[in-house]
């Protein structure tokens, strides 16, 4: 259920581009997903981490390496 979450979050952003420009200047998942569970789509970052490199309309989910991000 949650993944359809990610799915539908991700076209409700490429269709604002208000929200757009604040996923983009997020630094974590958990902070895009916080972003979400304010306009009522529920996940976690790791479930957006599961996107990774898939592609739901205009939009693919992409993983960045931070500088200085310990693993």
């Amino acid at each position: 259920m949650s993944l359809e979450n990610v799915e539908a979050f991700l076209k409700k952003m490429q269709a604002d581009p208000a929200l757009k420009e604040k996923v983009l200047a997020s630094a974590t998942a958990d902070d895009v997903a916080q972003i979400a569970l304010k306009l009522g789509f529920e996940f976690s970052g790791d479930e957006l981490l599961r996107m990774c490199g898939k592609k739901v309309g205009k939009v693919t989910v992409i993983k960045n390496d931070l500088p200085g991000e310990y693993n």
